[in-house]
């Protein structure tokens, strides 16, 4: 059978690992897959791409939705000219991941999946898909996207919009565009999320329930030299990463939990901005946004122990990335990372520093430290 996967990115991030994750697994099996993405694309020399639009249609996409808040519903001439070559291309089968991020004009691309006669799974990865603005809302406890969104209080957060509310108008228009499509079915890799769904206006699709998964070929312990490059042999290092270090990440958790460490530990923090590193205690490794898969492996096989403070995940990648390199992870409950780490050697604690620094305290690194 022949796939076409849609990702904002091909081959990097959470998303765009998964999706070539996917394509491979397909291919072992003998199926034609080519993955479409709209920004980025990296470790994909194996599997067939193709971008939606360039770099200057994700700009003026950017620009457009800083002025009207109308992300999803501009890039429409690169959108028409993907379409054409999908119908050319002719896919059995149509998978969907992430259709937000400044490259694709969403009312198109699903005006011609109604009537595509293709079977459609479609990934959701966060709660864009039924909100009219934002990707998540836990944080601001909004739960207005059940019922229709209006005056969001997350104008300014991605995708933000530094003019217009338009929160309404695009609830009102992704509940038409996404609704009614035949055979679709939405996949979520979490219960967390699968929950909200059904309380979604795209409950009337199925929803399957399942998890992440990571190349344990390449995501697996490894020897590595981290620890000696910056002088960490003797500590008990506890690791945070992310893309972007969005404040419902908990960076501001990792700010309040570094001062009362004692010298023991050593916060190692990876994706941080040049900004962001300088307003963090001494105490804390800040590091870039890394790309490489191996050196990302090596700092998570180099970890003791893996501290994920974020509120808003609709999985939690890297804490299944982590403790494929052998480290556990500490989260906050009533978030989809409890179910995660929960299932592979994780604990799960009420939010705050206070209650991280407890769990740590608590932990027995004895084992981990002989390896």
């Amino acid at each position: 059978m022949k796939y076409l996967f849609i990702n904002s990115v091909a081959g990097v991030g959470s998303t765009g690992r998964i999706a070539a994750d996917k394509c491979r697994e397909l291919m072992a099996g003998g199926h034609e897959c080519v993955l479409a993405y709209g920004r980025t694309c990296a470790n994909c020399s194996d599997i067939r791409t193709i971008r939606i639009g360039s770099d200057l249609d994700v700009k003026l996409h950017g620009v457009m939705n800083r002025m009207f808040d109308n992300h999803g519903f501009n890039s429409a001439a690169a959108t028409r000219r993907f379409l054409k070559w999908v119908r050319q291309y002719d896919p059995d089968v149509i998978w969907l991941h992430n259709i937000h991020g400044y490259y694709i004009h969403v009312g198109l691309l699903f005006e011609y999946l109604r009537f595509s006669g293709k079977k459609i799974f479609w990934t959701l990865h966060d709660c864009w898909s039924f909100t009219g603005h934002c990707a998540y809302f836990d944080f601001v406890r909004c739960d207005k996207w059940k019922t229709g969104c209006e005056k969001c209080p997350q104008k300014k957060s991605y995708p933000a919009s530094l003019l217009s509310d338009n929160s309404r108008e695009n609830y009102e228009s992704k509940k038409y565009y996404f609704t009614g499509i035949p055979d679709l079915t939405l996949t979520v890799p979490s219960c967390w999320l699968a929950d909200r769904v059904k309380q979604s206006f795209l409950r009337e699709y199925p929803v399957e329930v399942i998890y992440n998964t990571v190349d344990t070929s390449v995501f697996r312990p490894v020897q590595s030299a981290f620890r000696e490059t910056h002088g960490l042999q003797e500590k008990i290092l506890l690791l945070g990463v992310a893309n972007i270090w969005e404040e419902r990440k908990g960076l501001k958790d990792f700010a309040a939990l570094a001062p009362l460490l004692d010298d023991r530990y050593k916060i190692v923090l990876v994706g941080l901005t040049q900004d962001q590193s300088k307003d963090l205690p001494g105490n804390i490794l800040c590091l870039p946004r890394t790309d490489n898969v191996g050196s990302l492996v090596e700092i998570y096989s180099a970890a003791d122990l893996y501290v994920n403070p974020s509120v808003e995940e609709t999985f939690g990648m890297t804490i299944l990335e982590a403790a494929c390199c052998g480290t556990p992870s500490v989260v906050y409950k009533d978030t989809a990372c409890e179910e995660i780490a929960l299932q592979h050697g994780g604990k799960a604690v009420p939010r705050g520093a206070e209650h991280l620094l407890q769990a740590i305290r608590e932990w027995d690194f004895t084992e981990r430290n002989s390896l």
